[in-house]
């Protein structure tokens, strides 16, 4: 654990004037720098060179500025004062707490930096990914409530399964915590055993280790160039296209896309599972002249015939579009008692053809949707005719 001795009070109150310097050996506190558990009790003891002519029962110790009382002392010689302190707590201060032996004038005598903790726990959820093969980049969680309240290290060790010796991840300069990637000598089609080990002055605990193949844990850039279009004239409905990633383009793979899309007022996103391989879609039942936000992710499949599906991608950035406004809304409403007869077989057999189209053709189906779009089309005018009719009757 490197010490933060700039930081210790005692270190920056022995520059200042009337402070009698430590090179002269005129006191001592021992233990020096302790690290202790939580929960423990701590005996210190300032011993003062015979010389200073300071008696012990002159002094007084504090604890981070505070003057600790006098009932915690015990006059050990007369040259030597002793502290016990019970039940610590963690340190208020990542460079330890201050622990201070006064003369009766204040002045600093030693001072001690004291480091209360936790030993580490097992390190939790070690999970591993490669970015287009070109790395391994694995990141897990601090065991328990994950605060040793003292300095901790986090080391990723590595092997191959079979045959390799173990080694340890150098490059921990990742963007999330806790964190780190292995970038070279990376083997393709051969397993790795992996786990973290977590240490400090207190103990050590080490994860439980995970088995993985680089090719089963594959994840890639989002899909590229996507666009979001209305599909002519049809007000519930717009179609989506995009490109496959580029860093993929090399390799034996077959991608699973998923769409995901959400009002312009809203937050909550609705995801389309079933996409597939095909780099387009058409999503249906939108409501009439509103914008909506669409956003695609891959899933690389089957990298040179690994039987596990990869990671998903980050989603790509979000594309707008709107739906045309229903000119059926844009008549005015009709009597619906007047209508409602005259139109009942024609819903029927609306609801019966969307029934099909959902079970069949909903979503992204690799099906031709020419023949629908101009049926669409077509009821849509037929609709608005109708709705022309009858206000023309009403009037």
């Amino acid at each position: 654990m490197g010490r933060v001795l700039d930081l210790c009070l005692v270190l920056l109150s022995l520059r200042a004037p009337g402070v009698l310097s430590l090179s002269t050996h005129v006191a001592l506190i021992y233990p020096q720098d302790p690290v202790l558990r939580m929960g423990s009790n701590l005996t210190a003891s300032c011993w003062v060179h015979p010389d200073l002519g300071v008696h012990a029962s002159s002094l007084f110790w504090t604890l981070n500025g505070q003057q600790v009382p006098s009932s915690l002392y015990r006059v050990l010689s007369p040259s030597n004062l002793s502290l016990t302190l019970v039940g610590l707590n963690a340190s208020r201060q990542t460079s330890g707490d201050n622990l201070v032996c006064h003369n009766h004038k204040g002045h600093i005598l030693a001072g001690s930096c004291l480091y209360v903790g936790m030993p580490p726990e097992k390190p939790v959820n070690l999970t591993c990914w490669s970015r287009n093969t070109k790395d391994l980049t694995c990141s897990w969680a601090p065991g328990g409530k994950g605060e040793t309240n003292i300095s901790t290290q986090y080391k990723l060790k590595y092997k191959l399964r079979w045959y390799g010796t173990e080694k340890e991840c150098e490059d921990y300069r990742h963007a999330r915590p806790y964190s780190c990637s292995i970038t070279q000598d990376l083997h393709l089609f051969t397993p790795y055993e992996i786990w973290v080990v977590a240490s400090n002055q207190l103990g050590r605990a080490a994860s439980d280790v995970i088995i993985l193949d680089i090719l089963d844990v594959v994840t890639t850039d989002p899909p590229s160039g996507v666009s979001v279009s209305r599909v002519g004239q049809l007000e519930d409905q717009l179609s989506v296209r995009w490109e496959a990633p580029p860093a993929l383009k090399d390799f034996l793979f077959q991608a699973k896309y998923q769409i995901r899309y959400r009002l312009e007022d809203s937050q909550d996103w609705k995801v389309m599972d079933d996409v597939g391989n095909q780099t387009s879609c058409r999503l249906a039942g939108l409501r009439p002249g509103t914008v909506y936000f669409v956003q695609v992710r891959c899933n690389p499949v089957g990298i040179y015939g690994s039987r596990k599906a990869g990671i998903w991608s980050e989603w790509s950035h979000p594309t707008a579009a709107s739906t045309p406004h229903s000119e059926r809304l844009m008549s005015g409403s009709c009597d619906s008692k007047s209508s409602g007869d005259s139109n009942s077989t024609l819903r029927r057999e609306l609801k019966q053809f969307f029934g099909w189209v959902r079970k069949h053709a909903y979503g992204c189906s690799s099906m031709s949707m020419k023949l629908y779009d101009q049926w669409r089309v077509l009821m849509q005018k037929s609709h608005k005719t109708r709705n022309q009719v009858l206000q023309g009757d009403k009037s």
